[in-house]
């Protein structure tokens, strides 16, 4: 299969006919012009709708949370403590009393809607869970669980949207596929680097980005992540502790150069699409 936006066309041909598409397709073909995609099977897709519904409903419910947040603002009505989450604030949201009754309504409306996105988010998680170990892609899912920051929703997420990573010669074609690529305008002995093209897999890009945030932190392995290391080979448990320090002396040696934070973040992203990449591959060729 090869993507149908990515077929070469002259401009201004308005001629289309089968038999004239048919020979284009066969030089483009012959001459290397396509570029080809990956198919998922239907367990791969089943698991990537799974996957999707679950980042769905994480994206409403910060939205929801959002939306509660702003209407207490416009009250004038601030938590004091710091923490936004466990039951601390839950029990500061009890107690809260709006100056009208029709506020107290809408309050109250949010903080149902919270909830009820959260009991949401607990069954797509339930749901998950039993389905993914009999999965295909099991293997490589612990394999990337076994990077810092990679807990296994989004080590699910990165198997199921990139689908075999055998696919990719090296670490470039995974990041061109991820839109992890900068974009460049060159001219002559002129060379100007842009932002990122993003012209690939959002849902796995933004995984990435999320994970490359826990190297703020220094090296160190955590009891969580601890018990996620034992179920995986040597070799693997070597190639997480090389990528995390490696990762965090890269974040404080760009931070030390004056580079913004955010876009540290993003060159670490970078770095770890290839240690996904080399983890994920050493799976697949074992099996």
């Amino acid at each position: 299969m090869v993507a149908p936006a990515q077929i070469p066309t002259k401009a201004g041909d308005r001629v289309k006919t089968d038999r004239r598409d048919a020979v284009q397709l066969a030089r483009l073909l012959r001459s290397g012009d396509l570029t080809p995609v990956y198919g998922p099977t239907v367990e791969d897709e089943a698991i990537r709708a799974l996957v999707r519904a679950r980042a769905d409903t994480l994206k409403d419910g910060k939205a929801a949370t959002a939306r509660r947040k702003a209407f207490l603002l416009r009250q004038d009505i601030r938590s004091e403590g710091r923490a936004t989450w466990g039951p601390a604030p839950l029990r500061w949201l009890a107690k809260v009393v709006c100056p009208t009754q029709a506020q107290q309504i809408v309050f109250q409306e949010y903080v149902r809607a919270v909830s009820a996105h959260t009991e949401r988010l607990q069954r797509r998680e339930a749901e998950l869970a039993p389905v993914v170990p009999s999965w295909r892609g099991y293997a490589v899912v612990e394999a990337l669980q076994a990077l810092r920051g990679v807990q296994c929703s989004a080590a699910v997420l990165l198997s199921a949207e990139l689908g075999e990573l055998t696919r990719f010669a090296n670490p470039p074609q995974l990041l061109s596929s991820l839109g992890l690529t900068p974009s460049a305008h060159s001219r002559g002995e002129r060379r100007r680097q842009g932002a990122l093209t993003k012209t690939g897999n959002s849902p796995a890009r933004r995984a990435l980005v999320e994970g490359a945030g826990a190297s703020r932190y220094p090296a160190t392995v955590s009891r969580p992540l601890h018990l996620r290391l034992e179920t995986v080979p040597t070799a693997i448990q070597d190639s997480s502790w090389q990528a995390q320090v490696r990762l965090c002396k890269r974040y404080r040696r760009l931070l030390a150069r004056g580079k913004n934070a955010n876009q540290v973040v993003v060159a670490l992203a970078r770095e770890r699409a290839a240690f996904v990449w080399a983890l994920a591959r050493e799976v697949e060729v074992a099996h």
